[in-house]
């Protein structure tokens, strides 16, 4: 039986050139890098889900000067020394705009929770994302509850809204976007 191998150590501008040469997506936070899906890729919910989403924010932004990212696009929060490959993010910056590889001014984030990655999602990514000045508002997905959690920025500092309404029809105000989000347009393609 071998030894575990020792993952490689990187500041964030080794961890640029590394990535770039890898057949698959990395995160990094303070030196270390993690696999983005390393059970295999996403489930078809996560997928549809996450398009569901980003297709409402797009559509919604039409026409302003707000763009919306899925997740290929990276994160870099330097107040963090970390670099994230979000689900769904939305910046209206106009230097994001000018950037090819990573942005660094969203107001909106989006994570589509599994159970690999829940834990990280509400623990060490949301402490990093904290760090941004601009985020305005952080959206928890979760598919099996078909739930949706907002943390919003707020004087008192990070709170908790839900939808408000039964069933799909319930509603969930992004202030940042300026947008009602039902449960219909996060999981309707879900339906069978």
């Amino acid at each position: 039986m071998g030894l575990p191998q020792p993952q490689p150590r990187f500041s964030r501008a080794e961890y640029f050139g590394w990535e770039a040469q890898q057949p698959d997506k990395h995160e990094y936070l303070t030196g270390e890098v993690f696999p983005v899906q390393a059970m295999g890729g996403a489930r078809q919910s996560h997928v549809l889900v996450s398009g569901a989403l980003f297709a409402r924010f797009r559509e919604h932004l039409r026409g302003t000067r707000s763009r919306t990212y899925i997740a290929d696009m990276k994160l870099e929060v330097e107040a963090a020394d970390a670099v994230f490959y979000p689900d769904v993010m939305v910046s209206c910056d106009e230097a994001d705009r000018q950037q090819e590889m990573a942005i660094h001014v969203p107001l909106l984030i989006a994570e589509v929770l599994s159970d690999s990655t829940a834990g990280f999602d509400r623990g060490d990514k949301f402490a990093a994302y904290r760090k941004l000045s601009s985020l305005q508002e952080y959206l928890l997905v979760n598919v099996k509850a078909r739930r949706l959690e907002l943390f919003r920025r707020e004087p008192v500092g990070w709170v908790l809204h839900e939808p408000v309404g039964e069933g799909e029809a319930a509603v969930l105000r992004l202030d940042s976007l300026a947008l009602d989000l039902t449960l219909a347009d996060a999981f309707g393609d879900l339906n069978p």
